[in-house]
């Protein structure tokens, strides 16, 4: 195999791979053998008429798609690996030659790491903020803590009221026809929570256990449904039940149920402190990402579009996995969203694009200060990953090879740049 390297504009690369006449010869007997079954000749059983037959009934062309694939992948790899670049997108696939008899010659244009000059990364100045945390933020977990240790009350005494659960059945109708969803049978509704359309649920308030309720409601213009947007509808209701939720009464012993304090104080005070030290995390979020902004529009890079693309795919990738984790396909997502995969793609771009930037001046600031990672901080990095995947250390060490380890140290080298140029700024 031979290899041919261009430097093209706004970094990006040609390679041209060339393989041997012998080599493409071979990968058209793996793609004879691949496919031999698939070819009727009569005089032969299936599988059986020969290459020469194969090709001179059908044309050897036939094979050439397979031939190709079965160079391609590895043929590539070996040059990415020989060409020294800094690969940074997916291979752009052009096959300029493709004979028998002949070298099999194509072209991948890729994207390749831009270079990045650095502009001023110490000394930036910042806004300085403190996490102050309010008596209503208190207040307001703790009002979390008292719902989730509610109980339900049934009523039976009085109508529906603001605030209250009804238990009802339900079935929409639009022009006296049932549609389709506009129906629930034991359906807990809260109300005054506005879950469901229009007014519907104040038109419940006054009704009693039992009642059967005509409620008149207009679907919204934006409707997600398109057939039901915009149209008026009727909805015909049976109260079942009617619950309320009766809240614990907030004090000492409240405290000592929910949480290892004796008093309320201490246990307000325990509130305050989780909160302000998430508020906290925030705000040290918050200035690495305003620091890093500024240097970014400090340095000087050209990105290349195909390293954006590559980025927002991964991105799409692990938003799909993590949907999946939930239940939910991208397309279910899509539906319940009215996003489409154009708009979703689109909407992954800034991110992408924020994220290599990051990456890149980072990665700068490493090289620039000559950072490095010791033995040491690999090992308890190694040893952090060993607790979260609840594994013996040397078991994680035999997992991750050399490519891989590169890439913690690589890691763990940016984080320091990160706590470096954190703590160069100057707050004001």
């Amino acid at each position: 195999m031979s290899l041919q390297v261009e430097k093209l504009e706004k970094n990006m690369a040609k390679l041209t791979i060339e393989a041997s006449a012998e080599e493409f010869d071979k990968a058209i007997q793996k793609a004879f053998q691949k496919n031999k079954n698939k070819f009727n000749v009569q005089g032969f059983r299936k599988g059986k008429a020969p290459q020469a037959i194969i090709e001179k009934m059908y044309g050897v062309e036939v094979l050439y798609e397979d031939a190709a694939n079965e160079i391609i992948p590895e043929a590539y790899e070996k040059a990415a690996l020989d060409s020294e670049l800094e690969i940074v997108s997916r291979p752009e696939i052009d096959v300029v030659q493709i004979e028998k008899g002949k070298p099999f010659i194509f072209t991948a244009e890729v994207a390749v790491k831009p270079e990045v000059t650095l502009g001023k990364y110490k000394g930036i100045k910042v806004e300085k903020k403190e996490a102050n945390v309010t008596d209503e933020e208190v207040m307001a977990s703790i009002e979390k803590e008292l719902e989730q240790n509610s109980r339900m009350l049934t009523i039976d005494d009085r109508p529906v009221q603001m605030d209250d659960i009804a238990i009802i059945d339900f079935e929409g109708f639009v022009d006296d026809v049932p549609f389709e969803g506009g129906k629930g049978e034991n359906y807990s509704l809260t109300i005054g929570s506005h879950s469901f359309i229009d007014n519907f649920e104040e038109q419940l308030i006054g009704k009693s256990i039992g009642e059967e309720v005509d409620v008149n409601v207009t679907f919204p213009e934006e409707y997600q449904a398109e057939e039901l947007a915009g149209k008026p509808a009727l909805f015909k209701v049976k109260i079942n039940e009617i619950k309320v939720k009766e809240l614990p009464k907030l004090d000492d012993d409240f405290a000592q149920d929910v949480s290892e304090f004796d008093t309320l104080d201490e246990y307000k005070e325990s509130i305050k402190a989780k909160i302000k030290e998430g508020k906290e995390k925030e705000l040290k979020t918050e200035k690495e990402n305003e620091i890093v902004d500024k240097i970014i529009e400090n340095a000087t890079m050209d990105i290349p579009e195909p390293m954006i693309e590559t980025q927002v795919r991964q991105m799409a990738d692990d938003f799909a996995q993590r949907m999946q984790y939930q239940g939910l396909s991208l397309e279910q997502y899509f539906q319940f969203t009215g996003m489409d995969a154009q708009k979703f793609i689109e909407s992954l771009r800034p991110q992408a694009l924020k994220r290599i930037q990051s990456r890149l001046v980072l990665e700068a600031i490493v090289k620039a200060e000559n950072i490095e990672v010791s033995e040491e901080e690999l090992e308890k990095e190694l040893s952090e990953m060993a607790t979260m995947y609840k594994m013996e250390i040397e078991k994680v060490k035999e997992m991750i090879g050399d490519k891989e380890t590169e890439q913690i140290k690589t890691d763990i080298a940016v984080q320091k740049a990160v706590d470096f140029i954190v703590e160069s700024a100057k707050e004001a």
